[in-house]
C-alpha cells in the first residue's frame, strides 16, 4: 500500500487496516514457517513494511494504538 493512500486514512481505518495487516502476516509467518515458499517472503516483507508506516502515521497523529 502506498503511503499516500496510507496519509488520506483516518485514524480509526489506519487502526482497522493495522489489526487486519497484523493478522494476515502472523498467517503467512506460519505458511513460510511449514512451506519455507520464497515468494511468500516478499509478501511478508512488505506487510512488515506498511505495518511500520501505519504506526508512524498514528504516532504523528499523536494516537495511540
Amino acid at each position: 500500500m502506498k503511503i499516500k493512500e496510507l496519509r488520506s486514512m483516518s485514524i480509526d481505518a489506519l487502526k482497522a487496516k493495522l489489526v487486519d495487516l497484523r493478522l494476515e502476516l502472523a498467517i503467512e509467518n506460519r505458511t513460510i514457517k511449514q512451506t519455507g515458499v520464497a515468494s511468500k517472503k516478499i509478501k511478508a516483507k512488505y506487510m512488515r513494511r506498511t505495518i511500520a508506516q501505519i504506526l508512524t502515521l498514528l504516532k504523528e497523529r499523536g494516537a495511540t494504538v
